[in-house]
This record gives structure tokens, C-alpha cells and sequence, in this order.
């Protein structure tokens, strides 16, 4: 066969006697298959340093470090890695800087595994390359209690993984943003006369189902509009999901959808051995520099194995002993569970020198900038030690009730404009709702191709690849803080996004809009109702929703602070009161009483959210006309509200005050926690309708009359 023969010449070439391995009938007829596709025209790329004969070896090295791990997790993907270990080889032994001992180096390439169910592809890599967190301990407890090794590559676990991926698509919209950031920040800092300090590209891996997620062409959508040209994609065309071939479902040209979206696209028709190809289209991938470029790599999954191979029985499942060890015999690896060769390892860990060298040449880089640009160095530096200017909460306006009354909205809207000049890492946008969100930045321009300086992310109507790129865009660690914004209802096109920032640590800020029946003609697909106890379900995700200036002031205090929280704040349509007492202090406590009435210990606890804390204040003043005592508290948040204290709960909510009324326009959901059995909710179990706001309240009951008779009721 072809590729057996030039393994065998490039084992001559080597001065070597080698037995090329045996390959089964599988394996050579989808390989025939893949070649009698017309090959692209290839770049010149430098020869190999070491044999090809090595090469092979440290590729089935990956191979069979994810085998047997899976095997002895009785659970995972091999197929993939087996597949892509070329890729690996590649990219980790030939293209990528990056540095083992620190995975931290800011001016580091990035690498992406969207296909995470191939996480023992990521390991073996890591591995094999000397990354601490990785060695053959943690191989061994792949996907066990308390390993650095889980079962999809997760950036809070294992130091050197960018970024959580799991849920397919998510990791390339994740290297979009990462891209993103890139290019802002080289845009931002570097000068045409000096080395640039900030120039490294994005890498990232995909596979099929990647590639029909949706979230993936919105986002790649998006960067061939930006023209990320440091952004290249390896798509792993192994034409096999969970339910078997692809062509049951999936038929359609990527290449010519890829080339329609404004990538530049090669294809490396036989990825399983094609080292060369795999070189020369990564090089011409370099050279284009206004495009990102997808790799088309056409492969076989579970390459090597003689029963299994391309099929999904290799996918999601181990190979199991009897395979095992017929794989290992078809690619002539004559090595045990968990043996690496020396000769491989010598590879390999040639990565710690390099990384240590880039870093040297980067820290001669950076000196040399220094000394030109001192004002600037001392703003990069700022900006990407990840800390917050001093003082930056000065910037936050507060509000009396004589203010003018405003929506949520709008003072969010003042809350970006005085944060942009004093936050230089805020950076965000909307999708395609600015004028309604309101979240430009009136102190930049728009994020566009050769506008990389630029602040403002024009995303178009594309929410979930939106917070999945502001999940990257952070999660670059260059100290930017992305923010994002649509419709609250539209939660529900991003939600898994959200999710992953939450889980990931990244503290990415979600401006919601329009945040209830408020909203009013748009009518119930627009009206989000159970959206806030979703949120507040949510482990790790900060659900703000403030009432009047003052609050949406102290929700973004709590925002910028919160770097591995991320915060969702709901923020209304229709005009609220800066109510008496509401403070920017009060709200980083989640919870807290804005009105008491004087002469002893309530009687009554009226508690409210947003637009609909004002209705329980109104009611309060009814009430004590009538001779009630009365407590009024605002919930704006209630993770933060359980993180107090015992004693500060005790003294908000006094457990022997059982008479106690919320209200909020959305589900009752969650808020017995806070009232109790006895307690009240006054708010809406039920789809909205459209009319206008006033009409909405009043005919689903949402109105101070309605609180006042709650109250009395239980009194």
C-alpha cells in the first residue's frame, strides 16, 4: 500500500531496518477511499528532524496512552485520539509555543479541544510534554474521584487547559474568543517599530458534531467577519457520531460552507499518516492573515484498530482487552499498559526547552518595549496582572428620590459609560439590540476587521455564541472583563453558555434586558417568567435584578468584582423610583431592609425585586396609615443574601415574624425559602399576554391593592 511504502522509504532514509506496521484491511480500504480525493496544492515545509520511523512512534505513544487509560477507566472516547494523534504530533512537538512549567505564559499559543469527549487526547499531549499537573499517575486515574484528569478537559481542574469543553461547539466558539482577545490586545499594545508582545495564534480541534451544533457557524460566522487570521481550526472529518455514519444526517459540504463564512479552507485528505500534509497546511494557514482557516483532516476514527475502526462502537466506549491487544500488534507496538519509550519522551519533553527559550525571547521582547514605551508597558502590565485599578468604584453614581425617574436599563447604561474610562479591560456588546439593551461604549468604536483596538462587539443575532466567546474572550486572562447583552427571554438561546461560565469560573457580566411582563406588546414570547429562579438555580451564577439607581450600581460593583463568578443582571423596560435607603452597600449584601417603621418590631415583612419593590413600598404606606408595622426588604440577590451570616439573615428575616408577602413579576419558584409556608407571592405562575405594562399588572394581579390584602390576610 501507498502509505506503507513511504513509511518504508522513510524508514531507508533514516538508515534503519524497521518493520513498517501491519495495517488491517479496514483501515487500507478507507484509506484508499479517503486518496481517491483530488489532493490541494501543498507548501514546502522544512523535513522532519527525526526519523519517520520516530515520528510513528511518539503518534501511537498518544494512541495508546488514551487505549489504556479508557480501558482502565472503563469509560471514555478513544477513538478520537487514535485518530487525531497526528494532529498532536504536530501541532505540540512543531508548531505550538507554549512552555510545560509555566502554562501561564501570557504570550502562549492557544489550544482548544472542542471535541472534548477526547479529553485523553489533551492528557496525552500534556503528558507527554511535561506538563506537571499531568503524569502517569494522573493518566492512570482518568476520570476518577478527585484526578486532574476528568472526563472532558476543564480549565479550573488541570493547569494548561484554557478552556471547559464538553458540550460540542462550545470549544470553538470558546477559541474565537480567545482569538478575539488576541487581536484586541496586539491591536491595543504592540508598535510597528519595536517586536510585538502580544503575537500568538489560536488552535483548535473540532469533529463532526461540532460541526452541526449551530452554535459553532454563529460563531465562526463571526470571526470570518472579524478575520481572526490567528485563529486555525483542525476539523476532525471522521464522518462518525454516537449514532454511526454521519451521512444518516449530516451530508453537507463544510469546505464551501467554511469558504461562504470567509475562512480560507485546506484539506489534508489522509490525516491518519500524512505528517507532511498536516505541516504544509498549518504553514499555509500561517500565511493567510486576514482569514481564519479551517483544516478539513480527513481521518479514521479508532485508526488501527482492525474491528472497530470506523465505526461509532470506538467512539464512547473502551476498547476492551481483545482489541487492545490487536491494535497493538496491527501499528507493531510492542510495549506494555502505560509504557512510554525513552526515545519518545526525548521527543516530547524537548517542548520544556523551547517553552523556557520562548519565554527568554518574549522577556527580551517585553524589555526592549519597555524601555521604548514605558507609559504603555505600565498599562499592559496593569491590565493583564488580572487586578483592578484603585478606585475604580468611585466612577459608580448614586441616586436620591428625587431623581428622575428611569428604567434599569438606562442606568445600566450610564453604569458602562462610567466604568469604560476607568475599567480599560471592559470590553462587550449586544446582540444586534444596542439601541435597546443600551450597552455601547461611548468612548469607543466598534470591534471590526483592522478595528481590533476597538471596544464595542458588534455580535448580531447570535446570543449563544456570544457568551460562549465573551466565556474565551476572559478566559484569554489578559485581564478583560467581556460583557454581554439581549433580551432577558433570550436566556434561553444562551443558556448553556451561561452554564459554562459558571462552571468554567468566568466571571463574564450578562446585561438582560427587558426582564418581565414590563416589556408589555412584545406579549409572552418576549415576558420572561421562570427565567429568574432558573438563574437563581444556577450553582456559581450571581442572579442580580435591581431596583432603581442605586442597586444597578452596586449590581455592577458586585459584577466587576466577582472575576470567576459570573453575574446576570435583569434590568427593566419601564421607568422605577430611586426608593429611600436603596444603596450600592445594601445590595452587595443580596438582601437587606430598605424601610422599617419606627416604634418597635415588624409585624409584616414585604419583600420585592426590580420594578416591583416599589409596589411593596407603596404598600407599606398603606398599611402603617392603617396602624401596621412594617418591614420592607430588597432582594436584589439572593446568592449573595445566603452568604451573610447567620446573625445578618436573623436580622433581616426574624424567624418569629411568620407574616411575610413577596412580590415579583415571575414564577413564585424559590421564594417560599424566604417566606415560608405561611407566606404570600404575588407574581405570576402563568405565560404573559400583550398589551401594555400597566394593563398586565393590573389583570394578573401584580399591584400594591393585591399586597396590601396578602398582608392583611395574615395579620
Amino acid at each position: 500500500m501507498q502509505t506503507m511504502m513511504k513509511q518504508q522509504r522513510a524508514s531507508a532514509a533514516a538508515g534503519k531496518q524497521a518493520q513498517a506496521p501491519r495495517v488491517s484491511p479496514k483501515v487500507g480500504r478507507a484509506r484508499s477511499v479517503i486518496r481517491a480525493q483530488a489532493a490541494p496544492a501543498t507548501a514546502k515545509v522544512a523535513a522532519p528532524t527525526i526519523s519517520r520511523d520516530l515520528v510513528d512512534k511518539c503518534i501511537n505513544a498518544i494512541r495508546f496512552l488514551a487505549i489504556d487509560a479508557v480501558n482502565k477507566s472503563k469509560s471514555g472516547h478513544p477513538g478520537m485520539p487514535m485518530g487525531c494523534a497526528p494532529m498532536g504530533y504536530v501541532l505540540w512537538n512543531e508548531v505550538m509555543k507554549y512552555s510545560p512549567k509555566n502554562p501561564d505564559f501570557f504570550n502562549r499559543d492557544r489550544f482548544v479541544l472542542s471535541a472534548g469527549h477526547g479529553s485523553m487526547f489533551q492528557y496525552s499531549m500534556m503528558h507527554l510534554t511535561g506538563y506537571e499537573d499531568v503524569p502517569m499517575e494522573q493518566i492512570k486515574s482518568f476520570r476518577q474521584w478527585g484526578s486532574l484528569t476528568p472526563g472532558h478537559p476543564e480549565n479550573f481542574v488541570t493547569r494548561g487547559v484554557e478552556v471547559t469543553t464538553g458540550p460540542l461547539g462550545q470549544g470553538i466558539c470558546n477559541a474565537v474568543g480567545l482569538a478575539v482577545a488576541e487581536a484586541h490586545m496586539a491591536a491595543r499594545f504592540n508598535k510597528p517599530d519595536v517586536k510585538p508582545i502580544v503575537d500568538h495564534y489560536t488552535y483548535c480541534i473540532l469533529g463532526d458534531g461540532c460541526m452541526m451544533e449551530g452554535i459553532s457557524n454563529e460563531a465562526c460566522s463571526l470571526a470570518g467577519h472579524w478575520g481572526l487570521g490567528k485563529l486555525i481550526a483542525l476539523y476532525d472529518d471522521n464522518k462518525i457520531s454516537i449514532d454511526g455514519h454521519t451521512d444518516i444526517s449530516f451530508t453537507e459540504d463544510v469546505a464551501k460552507r467554511y469558504e461562504a463564512l470567509g475562512w480560507h479552507v485546506v484539506h489534508v485528505i489522509n490525516g491518519n499518516t500524512d505528517v507532511d500534509g498536516l505541516r504544509s497546511a498549518i504553514a499555509q494557514a500561517k500565511a493567510v492573515k486576514d482569514k481564519p482557516t479551517l483544516i478539513k483532516v480527513s481521518t479514521l476514527i479508532g485508526y488501527g484498530s482492525p474491528n472497530k475502526a470506523d465505526s461509532h462502537d470506538v467512539h464512547g466506549a473502551p476498547l476492551g482487552a481483545e482489541e487492545t491487544a490487536a491494535t497493538r500488534k496491527n501499528l507493531g507496538w510492542n510495549y506494555g499498559e502505560f509504557e512510554v519509550p525513552t526515545d519518545v519522551y526525548d521527543v516530547f519533553r524537548g517542548a520544556i526547552q523551547r517553552g523556557e527559550a520562548a519565554e527568554a525571547e518574549w522577556a527580551a521582547t517585553t524589555a526592549a518595549y519597555k524601555a521604548k514605551y514605558p507609559k504603555e508597558w505600565a498599562e499592559f502590565e496593569a491590565l493583564t496582572s488580572g487586578k483592578l485599578p484603585e478606585n475604580w468604584e468611585a466612577s459608580l453614581p448614586t441616586f436620591t428620590p428625587e431623581d428622575k425617574q428611569l428604567a434599569t436599563r438606562q442606568h445600566s447604561q450610564t453604569m458602562l459609560n462610567v466604568l469604560a474610562p476607568v475599567l480599560p479591560g471592559l470590553i462587550g456588546g449586544s446582540a444586534d439590540l444596542a439601541p435597546s439593551n443600551l450597552t455601547l461604549m461611548k468612548i469607543s468604536g466598534d470591534f471590526q476587521k483592522g478595528q481590533y483596538a476597538e471596544r464595542n462587539l458588534r455580535f448580531g443575532v447570535r446570543e449563544h455564541a456570544m457568551g460562549a466567546i465573551c466565556n474565551g474572550v476572559l478566559l484569554h486572562k489578559s485581564g478583560l472583563i467581556p460583557y454581554c447583552a439581549t433580551f432577558y427571554i433570550f436566556t434561553d438561546y444562551m443558556r448553556n453558555a451561561m452554564r459554562m461560565s459558571a462552571l468554567s469560573e468566568s466571571g463574564v457580566i450578562y446585561v438582560m434586558t427587558h426582564d418581565s411582563i414590563g416589556l408589555g406588546e412584545d406579549g409572552p414570547t418576549h415576558q420572561p417568567i421562570e427565567h429568574l429562579a432558573s438563574f437563581r438555580a444556577m450553582p456559581n451564577m450571581l442572579m442580580m435584578r435591581p431596583a432603581g439607581g442605586n442597586e444597578t450600581a452596586g449590581a455592577y460593583k458586585v459584577a466587576i468584582q466577582n472575576r470567576k463568578r459570573p453575574t446576570t443582571i435583569a434590568l427593566s423596560r419601564q421607568n422605577m423610583p430611586s426608593l429611600p435607603n436603596t444603596s450600592v452597600e445594601g445590595t452587595a449584601k443580596g438582601g437587606y431592609i430598605i424601610h422599617d417603621t419606627p416604634g418597635g418590631a415588624p409585624e409584616v415583612i414585604l419583600m420585592g425585586t426590580g420594578s416591583e419593590l416599589q409596589l411593596a413600598h407603596e404598600a407599606a404606606v398603606i398599611l402603617e396609615k392603617e396602624g401596621k408595622r412594617v418591614r420592607v426588604v430588597s432582594f436584589p440577590c439572593w446568592e449573595l443574601y445566603e452568604e451573610q451570616s447567620a446573625e445578618y439573615k436573623e436580622s433581616v428575616l426574624p424567624s418569629n415574624i411568620t407574616a411575610r408577602v413577596s412580590v415579583e413579576a415571575a414564577t413564585s419558584f424559590g421564594w417560599a425559602k424566604f417566606i415560608g409556608l405561611k407566606g404570600k407571592h404575588i407574581g405570576i405562575d402563568d405565560f404573559g399576554a400583550s398589551a401594555p405594562a400597566n394593563i398586565l399588572y393590573e389583570k394578573f394581579g401584580i399591584t400594591t391593592a393585591k399586597i396590601v390584602e396578602a398582608a392583611k390576610g395574615m395579620l
